[in-house]
Protein backbone atom coordinates (compact mmCIF):
# COMPACT_ATOMS: atom_id res chain seq x y z
CA UNK A 1 0.00 0.00 0.00
CA UNK A 2 1.20 3.52 -0.76
CA UNK A 3 1.71 5.42 2.56
CA UNK A 4 2.71 8.81 1.20
CA UNK A 5 0.85 11.59 2.63
CA UNK A 6 -1.29 8.99 4.80
CA UNK A 7 -1.08 11.49 7.63
CA UNK A 8 -1.38 10.03 11.29
CA UNK A 9 -1.91 12.67 14.02
CA UNK A 10 -0.29 11.45 17.32
CA UNK A 11 -1.73 13.01 20.68
CA UNK A 12 0.13 12.78 23.60
CA UNK A 13 1.28 15.02 26.45
CA UNK A 14 4.53 13.39 27.07
CA UNK A 15 7.08 14.60 25.11
CA UNK A 16 9.00 11.33 24.59
CA UNK A 17 6.10 9.42 23.28
CA UNK A 18 5.48 11.82 20.56
CA UNK A 19 9.06 11.77 19.45
CA UNK A 20 9.11 7.65 19.45
CA UNK A 21 6.08 7.46 17.96
CA UNK A 22 6.82 10.01 15.17
CA UNK A 23 10.24 8.17 14.59
CA UNK A 24 8.23 4.83 13.93
CA UNK A 25 5.54 6.31 11.54
CA UNK A 26 7.97 8.05 9.89
CA UNK A 27 10.28 4.98 9.29
CA UNK A 28 7.48 3.06 8.26
CA UNK A 29 6.23 5.68 5.30
CA UNK A 30 4.07 7.59 7.52
CA UNK A 31 3.42 11.46 7.87
CA UNK A 32 2.79 12.03 11.41
CA UNK A 33 1.10 15.11 12.95
CA UNK A 34 1.61 15.97 16.48
CA UNK A 35 -0.28 17.38 19.13
CA UNK A 36 0.09 17.77 22.87
CA UNK A 37 -3.29 18.04 24.35
CA UNK A 38 -7.12 17.92 23.31
CA UNK A 39 -7.98 21.05 22.29
CA UNK A 40 -4.56 21.42 19.80
CA UNK A 41 -5.43 17.75 18.46
CA UNK A 42 -9.62 19.00 17.52
CA UNK A 43 -7.95 22.34 15.88
CA UNK A 44 -5.67 20.34 13.86
CA UNK A 45 -7.60 17.39 12.74
CA UNK A 46 -10.42 20.11 11.62
CA UNK A 47 -8.01 21.66 9.28
CA UNK A 48 -5.52 18.64 8.00
CA UNK A 49 -8.05 16.25 8.47
CA UNK A 50 -5.73 13.27 8.85
CA UNK A 51 -6.76 9.83 8.16
CA UNK A 52 -5.99 8.09 11.55
CA UNK A 53 -5.65 9.49 15.28
CA UNK A 54 -3.53 8.16 17.84
CA UNK A 55 -5.06 9.42 21.38
CA UNK A 56 -3.86 9.21 24.57
CA UNK A 57 -6.18 8.78 27.05
CA UNK A 58 -4.54 10.41 30.06
CA UNK A 59 -4.05 14.01 29.57
CA UNK A 60 -4.41 16.89 31.38
CA UNK A 61 -7.39 19.37 31.31
CA UNK A 62 -8.79 17.48 28.54
CA UNK A 63 -8.38 14.07 28.61
CA UNK A 64 -9.03 11.08 25.68
CA UNK A 65 -12.76 10.62 26.59
CA UNK A 66 -13.66 14.16 26.11
CA UNK A 67 -11.51 14.88 23.43
CA UNK A 68 -12.73 11.88 21.30
CA UNK A 69 -16.67 12.74 22.05
CA UNK A 70 -15.35 16.48 20.86
CA UNK A 71 -14.14 14.95 17.41
CA UNK A 72 -17.39 12.77 17.32
CA UNK A 73 -19.40 16.18 17.08
CA UNK A 74 -18.18 17.52 14.44
CA UNK A 75 -18.57 17.10 10.76
CA UNK A 76 -15.04 17.47 9.50
CA UNK A 77 -13.81 14.78 11.91
CA UNK A 78 -16.46 12.49 12.93
CA UNK A 79 -15.64 10.04 10.79
CA UNK A 80 -11.71 9.99 11.36
CA UNK A 81 -10.56 6.85 12.98
CA UNK A 82 -9.31 6.92 16.04
CA UNK A 83 -6.84 4.16 18.15
CA UNK A 84 -6.52 4.73 22.01
CA UNK A 85 -2.89 4.64 23.23
CA UNK A 86 -2.60 4.48 27.20
CA UNK A 87 -0.49 2.48 29.96
CA UNK A 88 -4.13 1.36 31.17
CA UNK A 89 -4.37 -2.27 30.99
CA UNK A 90 -8.30 -2.40 32.94
CA UNK A 91 -10.45 -4.21 30.56
CA UNK A 92 -13.01 -1.51 31.71
CA UNK A 93 -11.04 1.37 30.07
CA UNK A 94 -10.76 -0.18 27.29
CA UNK A 95 -14.47 -0.95 27.17
CA UNK A 96 -15.28 2.43 27.54
CA UNK A 97 -12.66 3.95 24.63
CA UNK A 98 -14.77 1.18 22.28
CA UNK A 99 -17.78 2.89 23.51
CA UNK A 100 -16.48 6.41 23.28
CA UNK A 101 -15.65 5.47 19.43
CA UNK A 102 -12.22 4.39 19.20
CA UNK A 103 -11.89 1.71 16.61
CA UNK A 104 -8.72 0.43 18.28
CA UNK A 105 -6.67 0.16 21.44
CA UNK A 106 -2.37 0.17 21.79
CA UNK A 107 -1.11 -0.25 25.26
CA UNK A 108 2.02 1.48 26.54
CA UNK A 109 5.36 0.59 25.95
CA UNK A 110 5.34 0.74 22.85
CA UNK A 111 5.91 -2.00 20.66
CA UNK A 112 6.78 -0.81 16.81
CA UNK A 113 5.24 -3.85 15.06
CA UNK A 114 2.21 -3.48 17.42
CA UNK A 115 1.72 0.21 16.33
CA UNK A 116 2.45 -0.11 12.52
CA UNK A 117 0.46 -3.40 12.11
CA UNK A 118 -2.25 -1.54 13.76
CA UNK A 119 -2.17 1.58 12.15
CA UNK A 120 -1.43 0.40 8.52
CA UNK A 121 -4.84 -2.15 8.94
CA UNK A 122 -7.24 0.76 9.95
CA UNK A 123 -5.62 3.13 7.46
CA UNK A 124 -6.61 0.45 4.83
CA UNK A 125 -10.14 -0.01 5.96
CA UNK A 126 -10.85 3.68 5.83
CA UNK A 127 -9.35 3.86 2.40
CA UNK A 128 -11.43 0.90 1.93
CA UNK A 129 -14.66 2.19 3.33
CA UNK A 130 -14.29 5.38 1.00
CA UNK A 131 -13.65 3.42 -1.93
CA UNK A 132 -17.20 2.05 -1.20
CA UNK A 133 -18.91 5.00 -0.77
CA UNK A 134 -17.70 6.91 -3.42
CA UNK A 135 -18.76 3.80 -5.51
CA UNK A 136 -22.22 3.93 -4.07
CA UNK A 137 -22.75 7.58 -4.99
CA UNK A 138 -22.10 6.77 -8.34
CA UNK A 139 -24.18 4.02 -8.18
CA UNK A 140 -27.12 6.52 -7.04
CA UNK A 141 -26.35 8.45 -9.47
CA UNK A 142 -26.46 6.19 -12.00
CA UNK A 143 -30.00 5.46 -10.86
CA UNK A 144 -31.26 8.86 -10.55
CA UNK A 145 -29.92 9.32 -14.10
CA UNK A 146 -32.52 6.92 -15.44
CA UNK A 147 -35.07 6.77 -12.69
CA UNK A 148 -37.08 9.52 -10.92
CA UNK A 149 -35.94 10.16 -7.75
CA UNK A 150 -38.82 9.49 -5.43
CA UNK A 151 -38.51 5.61 -7.54
CA UNK A 152 -34.87 5.62 -6.69
CA UNK A 153 -35.22 5.80 -3.23
CA UNK A 154 -37.77 3.11 -3.22
CA UNK A 155 -35.76 0.63 -4.67
CA UNK A 156 -33.26 1.30 -2.62
CA UNK A 157 -35.24 1.46 0.60
CA UNK A 158 -37.00 -1.78 -0.18
CA UNK A 159 -36.00 -3.04 -3.22
CA UNK A 160 -39.20 -2.78 -5.56
CA UNK A 161 -41.41 0.18 -6.51
CA UNK A 162 -44.79 -0.50 -6.56
CA UNK A 163 -46.78 0.97 -9.77
CA UNK A 164 -48.98 4.62 -9.72
CA UNK A 165 -51.18 6.50 -10.81
CA UNK A 166 -50.63 9.87 -11.53
CA UNK A 167 -53.83 12.41 -11.91
CA UNK A 168 -53.78 15.85 -13.71
CA UNK A 169 -50.43 15.40 -15.56
CA UNK A 170 -48.61 16.93 -19.15
CA UNK A 171 -47.38 14.99 -21.45
CA UNK A 172 -44.59 16.02 -24.53
CA UNK A 173 -43.59 14.17 -27.33
CA UNK A 174 -41.25 15.74 -29.65
CA UNK A 175 -39.13 14.07 -32.63
CA UNK A 176 -36.72 15.29 -35.52
CA UNK A 177 -38.35 15.96 -38.69
CA UNK A 178 -36.02 13.87 -41.47
CA UNK A 179 -34.42 12.32 -38.87
CA UNK A 180 -33.91 9.13 -41.29
CA UNK A 181 -32.99 11.04 -44.40
CA UNK A 182 -30.66 13.07 -42.28
CA UNK A 183 -28.69 10.03 -40.57
CA UNK A 184 -28.00 8.86 -43.40
CA UNK A 185 -25.83 11.11 -44.19
CA UNK A 186 -23.63 11.29 -40.45
CA UNK A 187 -21.19 8.58 -39.74
CA UNK A 188 -22.60 7.21 -36.37
CA UNK A 189 -20.42 9.18 -34.12
CA UNK A 190 -21.31 12.60 -35.43
CA UNK A 191 -24.89 11.30 -35.03
CA UNK A 192 -24.59 10.54 -31.48
CA UNK A 193 -22.45 13.46 -30.20
CA UNK A 194 -25.78 15.43 -32.05
CA UNK A 195 -28.36 13.75 -30.55
CA UNK A 196 -26.20 13.88 -27.14
CA UNK A 197 -26.27 17.93 -27.75
CA UNK A 198 -29.36 18.35 -28.60
CA UNK A 199 -31.05 15.57 -25.46
CA UNK A 200 -28.64 17.13 -22.88
CA UNK A 201 -30.14 21.19 -23.94
CA UNK A 202 -33.58 19.02 -23.24
CA UNK A 203 -32.75 17.62 -19.92
CA UNK A 204 -31.12 21.01 -18.69
CA UNK A 205 -34.70 22.78 -20.01
CA UNK A 206 -36.79 20.55 -18.90
CA UNK A 207 -35.56 20.14 -15.57
CA UNK A 208 -35.41 23.96 -15.20
CA UNK A 209 -39.11 24.23 -15.46
CA UNK A 210 -39.80 21.50 -12.86
CA UNK A 211 -40.15 18.59 -15.82
CA UNK A 212 -38.31 15.62 -16.05
CA UNK A 213 -37.06 13.08 -19.47
CA UNK A 214 -38.95 9.29 -19.00
CA UNK A 215 -37.06 8.53 -22.02
CA UNK A 216 -35.68 8.72 -25.21
CA UNK A 217 -36.10 6.50 -28.25
CA UNK A 218 -34.44 7.37 -31.26
CA UNK A 219 -35.24 10.52 -32.20
CA UNK A 220 -38.28 10.88 -30.01
CA UNK A 221 -37.94 12.58 -26.83
CA UNK A 222 -40.62 11.82 -24.12
CA UNK A 223 -40.95 14.36 -20.86
CA UNK A 224 -43.87 14.78 -18.18
CA UNK A 225 -44.86 17.55 -15.73
CA UNK A 226 -46.66 17.05 -12.74
CA UNK A 227 -45.49 13.70 -11.50
CA UNK A 228 -43.07 13.92 -9.46
CA UNK A 229 -43.71 16.58 -7.99
CA UNK A 230 -47.35 17.33 -8.89
CA UNK A 231 -47.80 21.19 -9.68
CA UNK A 232 -50.96 22.27 -10.59
CA UNK A 233 -49.39 24.56 -13.38
CA UNK A 234 -48.22 21.48 -15.29
CA UNK A 235 -49.19 22.06 -18.57
CA UNK A 236 -48.32 25.52 -18.46
CA UNK A 237 -44.86 24.71 -17.15
CA UNK A 238 -44.23 21.85 -20.13
CA UNK A 239 -45.29 24.70 -22.91
CA UNK A 240 -42.58 26.93 -21.86
CA UNK A 241 -40.27 24.15 -21.65
CA UNK A 242 -41.37 23.20 -25.21
CA UNK A 243 -41.04 26.48 -26.00
CA UNK A 244 -37.34 26.57 -25.11
CA UNK A 245 -36.58 23.61 -26.71
CA UNK A 246 -37.56 25.08 -30.30
CA UNK A 247 -35.97 28.37 -29.70
CA UNK A 248 -32.52 26.27 -29.38
CA UNK A 249 -32.81 24.41 -31.43
CA UNK A 250 -33.60 27.19 -33.88
CA UNK A 251 -30.40 28.80 -32.91
CA UNK A 252 -28.17 25.81 -31.99
CA UNK A 253 -25.36 25.95 -34.58
CA UNK A 254 -24.71 22.31 -35.56
CA UNK A 255 -21.23 21.54 -35.54
CA UNK A 256 -21.59 18.93 -38.04
CA UNK A 257 -23.87 21.00 -40.25
CA UNK A 258 -26.98 19.46 -39.74
CA UNK A 259 -30.07 21.71 -40.02
CA UNK A 260 -32.00 19.94 -37.07
CA UNK A 261 -36.11 20.69 -37.00
CA UNK A 262 -38.36 19.93 -34.24
CA UNK A 263 -42.04 19.29 -33.66
CA UNK A 264 -43.70 18.45 -30.48
CA UNK A 265 -46.89 17.47 -29.52
CA UNK A 266 -48.21 18.10 -25.80
CA UNK A 267 -51.55 16.47 -24.18
CA UNK A 268 -52.80 16.58 -20.48
CA UNK A 269 -54.62 14.02 -18.24
CA UNK A 270 -54.16 10.95 -16.31
CA UNK A 271 -50.91 8.27 -16.62
CA UNK A 272 -49.76 4.95 -14.50
CA UNK A 273 -46.29 5.19 -14.10
CA UNK A 274 -44.04 2.19 -13.07
CA UNK A 275 -40.84 0.28 -13.32
CA UNK A 276 -40.36 -2.51 -16.46
CA UNK A 277 -38.03 -5.05 -16.14
CA UNK A 278 -36.08 -6.65 -14.07
CA UNK A 279 -32.40 -6.91 -15.32
CA UNK A 280 -32.01 -3.15 -17.03
CA UNK A 281 -34.32 -0.95 -15.05
CA UNK A 282 -36.81 1.48 -17.26
CA UNK A 283 -39.08 3.48 -15.89
CA UNK A 284 -42.06 4.45 -18.03
CA UNK A 285 -45.51 5.37 -18.50
CA UNK A 286 -49.11 4.27 -19.95
CA UNK A 287 -52.43 5.08 -20.59
CA UNK A 288 -54.38 6.96 -23.20
CA UNK A 289 -53.55 10.26 -22.21
CA UNK A 290 -49.66 9.51 -23.22
CA UNK A 291 -51.31 7.84 -26.34
CA UNK A 292 -52.82 11.22 -27.40
CA UNK A 293 -49.57 12.91 -26.82
CA UNK A 294 -48.04 10.94 -29.49
CA UNK A 295 -50.98 11.40 -31.95
CA UNK A 296 -50.30 15.47 -31.20
CA UNK A 297 -46.56 15.40 -32.01
CA UNK A 298 -47.51 13.19 -35.20
CA UNK A 299 -49.38 15.57 -36.32
CA UNK A 300 -47.57 18.71 -35.41
CA UNK A 301 -45.30 20.81 -38.29
CA UNK A 302 -41.75 21.58 -38.68
CA UNK A 303 -40.65 23.94 -35.62
CA UNK A 304 -44.56 24.07 -33.93
CA UNK A 305 -46.13 22.76 -30.68
CA UNK A 306 -49.58 21.15 -31.37
CA UNK A 307 -51.92 21.08 -27.97
CA UNK A 308 -54.67 18.72 -27.55
CA UNK A 309 -57.83 20.98 -25.87
CA UNK A 310 -57.30 19.46 -22.79
CA UNK A 311 -53.65 21.26 -22.30
CA UNK A 312 -55.21 24.07 -24.61
CA UNK A 313 -57.92 24.92 -21.87
CA UNK A 314 -55.22 24.94 -18.84
CA UNK A 315 -52.85 27.43 -20.62
CA UNK A 316 -55.26 29.84 -22.79
CA UNK A 317 -55.19 32.38 -20.29
CA UNK A 318 -51.03 32.50 -20.80
CA UNK A 319 -50.22 31.55 -24.30
CA UNK A 320 -51.65 32.89 -27.37
CA UNK A 321 -52.72 29.93 -29.52
CA UNK A 322 -54.22 29.22 -32.89
CA UNK A 323 -57.12 26.80 -33.64
CA UNK A 324 -56.56 24.21 -35.97
CA UNK A 325 -59.02 22.44 -38.47
CA UNK A 326 -60.52 19.50 -36.29
CA UNK A 327 -57.97 16.01 -37.49
CA UNK A 328 -58.96 13.31 -38.03
CA UNK A 329 -56.90 10.86 -35.74
CA UNK A 330 -56.22 7.12 -36.08
CA UNK A 331 -58.45 5.45 -33.52
CA UNK A 332 -59.72 8.43 -32.39
CA UNK A 333 -61.51 10.17 -34.99
CA UNK A 334 -62.35 13.87 -34.79
CA UNK A 335 -59.92 15.59 -32.50
CA UNK A 336 -59.02 19.65 -31.82
CA UNK A 337 -55.69 21.18 -32.02
CA UNK A 338 -53.99 24.25 -31.75
CA UNK A 339 -50.86 25.72 -31.72
CA UNK A 340 -48.51 27.70 -29.51
CA UNK A 341 -48.08 30.69 -31.32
Amino acid sequence: MNLDETRVLIVDDIEENLKVLSETLTENGFYPLQAKNGRRALEIAEKAKPDLILLDIKMPEMDGYQTIDALKQKDATRDIPVIFISALSDIEDKVKGFKAGAVDYVSKPFREEEVIARVTTHVRLRRALAEVEEKRKITEQLLLNVLPAEVARQLKETGSAEPKSFENVSILFSDFVNFTQLTGTLDPRTLIDELNDLYTAFDEITERHGCERIKTIGDAYLAVCGMHPPVEDHAKRLVRAAREMVEFVKNRVSPAGCNWSIRIGINSGDVIGGIVGTKKYLYDIFGDAMNIASRMEANSEAMKINLSRSTWELVKDEFDCTERSAVEVKGKGSMEMFYVE
